[in-house]
């Protein structure tokens, strides 16, 4: 299984690393292990991550025309 950083998981789900910390800080997608590498605090994807934000973008987002409206 490969580790991504959240720079590489933002490019793969197609969206800006801001958003991804967004929805982060917001608690819309679970936060993934971190690790402590050089005295810096990383986080460390793995697919089930990934996969995770995913859905979440599907569930919530629509291709091309941005957010679902609420019902």
């Amino acid at each position: 299984m490969a580790d991504y950083s959240t720079a590489e998981v933002a490019r793969i789900v197609g969206v800006d690393k801001s958003t991804l910390l967004r929805w982060l800080y917001a608690h819309r997608v679970p936060e993934p292990k971190h690790v402590t590498y050089a005295g810096q605090d990383l986080r460390m994807w793995t697919e089930d991550d990934l996969k995770g934000v995913k859905r979440y973008k599907e569930q919530n987002y629509r291709k091309g025309r941005g957010r679902k409206k609420r019902r």
